[in-house]
């Protein structure tokens, strides 16, 4: 088994030591380690964090191989520092089967690159009518824990109910796509200022927080677990917290661009910046940091939505919807968590790691960095600065948000169980 020494990092931003990874294990920790027969990675300056693990990512495989595969997902996961994600269930044909989710899950084996966790669907085709295999695809081999039609809201209080209820048999949850259909019909973007400046169909909050009142009232009623997929609006954070106050088993996630980005830029009608749910107002963006520091968002989920370039070199109107995000997650939650103080590197560890390997009960990953422990790990350099080019992404797709735009931070080495995925910010 080979023999991998980290020298001089600094894990969870701490004072720096030296990692000794033995096999798929971490093997010692601390200062002037033996490195006889061991490939030395100098890593002063850099931080140690364990791999990231993202809640909500769209391989689009099978179906949408030309947006996306399992295996250029995984890669651009892996560059970006991520050892395992959760692959979302709108796929052709829907991952609402057995068969479905194994397939995808026997994907992520073959890749190499990280860990895949099928996510299933909930409803039978996505279509919010009957309730899917939920127990065929947990007992399947690959385990399925987390449910969801993101891309779609179930929407139906009643099925909502039955597979909140369902899945408490096995310690699963349901992710929810918190988006009220009939408030949000022909909607274009955030439903506000700029909205009707544009004359753009607006997409109110409310149609995220009806949603997300209702649901966190129902997990608490039948005692289940739900899990609040991209939530995007100052008033779904205040819900939430409201439901956290009363105990209640409720969980949440943000994407990097919710927390960055704002309606202002859809002024200039480029579809690379509209997403589902839409780009929000600065006072949502700084709510949100604000819950992420204190712990009412849960977690960051990148919410990767590969698209071929025909799908989004159009008008507005015609755009799809969503951003790639795997590759430039941690830039953005270091510019604006890390050097505005909101979060220290532990807290990134926390909130991209820890937290979302505990919601979706994934064995192995969110692990201390120590002895004893998985060697999954990501090491950063923090000092780095350069422009986002999306020629050079790992990901089949271009659309990201930030082209051009100067992020800091940069995924030096991904190890997945001892295995170097990444070195030097490049596939290994």
């Amino acid at each position: 088994m080979s023999k991998i020494l980290i020298r001089g990092a600094k894990i969870l931003g701490g004072e720096p030591m030296d990692v000794l990874i033995d096999g798929e294990t971490v093997a010692a920790v601390g200062t002037g380690l033996d490195a006889v027969g061991a490939t030395v990675v100098e890593a002063a300056g850099q931080v140690l964090l364990p791999g990231l693990v993202d809640l909500h990512t769209h391989l689009r495989e099978p179906g949408r191989e030309d947006s996306e595969t399992v295996l250029t997902g995984t890669r651009a996961a892996a560059v970006g520092g991520f050892t395992a994600v959760h692959a979302m269930a709108n796929t052709f044909p829907v991952a609402d089967t057995a068969g479905v989710v194994e397939q995808v899950w026997r994907l992520g084996k073959e890749s190499g690159y990280c860990d895949v966790q099928p996510i299933g669907a909930v409803t039978v085709g996505l279509e919010g009518k009957q309730l899917a295999e939920l127990g065929a695809m947990h007992d399947s081999a690959a385990g399925v824990k987390v449910f969801s039609d993101d891309g779609k809201c179930v929407d139906d209080a009643v099925i909502m109910r039955r597979a909140l209820e369902y899945v408490k048999a096995f310690d699963g949850v349901v992710a929810q796509h918190a988006q009220e259909p009939r408030l949000t019909e022909g909607a274009q973007m955030n439903e506000g200022i700029v909205s009707a400046e544009l004359g753009l169909g607006g997409w109110p909050a409310v149609a995220e927080e009806s949603i997300i009142a209702r649901d966190v009232l129902l997990a608490a009623h039948v005692g289940s677990r739900v899990h609040i997929c991209h939530l995007s609006t100052a008033g779904s954070v205040e819900i939430v917290r409201w439901a956290k106050s009363k105990g209640w088993n409720v969980t949440a996630e943000v994407t990097p661009h919710h927390l960055l980005l704002t309606d202002e830029l859809v002024r200039s009608y480029n579809p690379v910046y509209k997403v589902n749910p839409p780009l929000r107002t600065e006072a949502d963006v700084l709510a949100l940091r604000e819950a992420l520091a204190d712990g009412t968002i849960d977690c960051v989920a990148t919410d990767h939505a590969p698209h071929p370039h025909e799908d989004k070199d159009c008008e507005w109107a015609a755009a799809a919807m969503g951003m790639v995000g795997l590759e430039t997650a941690l830039s953005v939650v270091q510019q604006t968590m890390v050097e505005t103080g909101l979060l220290d590197w532990a807290g990134v560890a926390d909130r991209m790691s820890l937290r979302p390997a505990a919601i979706g009960r994934l064995d192995g990953h969110g692990r201390p960095v120590a002895a004893g422990e998985p060697a999954n790990l990501t090491l950063v350099d923090p000092a780095y600065r350069g422009a986002v080019d999306p020629a050079g992404f790992a990901s089949r797709s271009r659309n990201t948000p930030y082209e051009g735009r100067e992020l800091p931070g940069r995924v030096t080495h991904t190890f997945l169980r001892g295995r170097a995925t990444v070195v030097d910010g490049k596939l290994a």
